[in-house]
């Protein structure tokens, strides 16, 4: 299906350690609109996509995701690593570090941890395409978002590659949309035939 090359998708060299940031970018390990939700739900949803090309979308994407979630664990091992109890205290983050020390735990940023609710799977592809350009755009906002929160230049280069990334998948979910409302019979498709029972 792929091979795992073991490096990342694009290099996360931080420098500057920072629990602050981290605090706040955990949210795309384990937060409703994060990579590891992304990559469940695709890879989930490929099972029901009765055409190929979709299938393999929804699989490249999917499996793209599982890289992103791993860049984005890269740069929280990276803000953390050697935190002080000073460090911790001042980001805030005891209730984390009591819980979890410095490990990468899937969590939003508001504390609440991953729950498998946030993403979905519905088995309709069109349902299911519209669902994921909506992720995707979710994701882009965040990421937004956090780059309006950072000024480290190391932390702010591969937040923005994976901020392009978010809107490259919205792009092809929208192809894929295309070829699934091309393949459908229109007298089924209630956008097209608002007489659809």
């Amino acid at each position: 299906m792929w091979t795992y090359e073991k490096k990342l998708e694009y290099p996360v060299n931080i420098k500057c350690p920072n629990p602050a940031i981290a605090k706040f970018i955990i949210t795309q390990v384990g937060g409703p609109d994060g990579e590891l939700a992304a990559s469940q739900r695709y890879l989930s949803q490929r099972y029901s996509m009765p055409y190929d090309e979709g299938k393999a979308i929804l699989t490249d994407i999917g499996t793209e995701e599982l890289a992103h979630l791993e860049m984005v664990s890269a740069i929280i091992h990276q803000l953390t690593r050697n935190m002080t109890i000073d460090q911790i205290k001042a980001a805030g983050m005891e209730p984390y570090f009591v819980d979890h020390t410095a490990g990468v735990y899937p969590q939003a940023a508001a504390g609440f941890p991953f729950d498998a609710k946030v993403f979905a799977s519905k088995g309709d592809p069109i349902t299911d395409l519209m669902e994921d350009m909506a992720a995707e755009q979710k994701a882009r906002t965040t990421y937004d978002n956090i780059l309006r929160m950072v000024d480290d230049p190391d932390v702010i280069d591969p937040i923005r590659y994976l901020r392009q990334r978010e809107i490259n998948h919205f792009q092809r979910f929208g192809e894929t949309l295309r070829i699934v409302q091309d393949n459908l019979n229109s007298r089924n498709y209630y956008a097209m035939n608002p007489a659809f029972d």
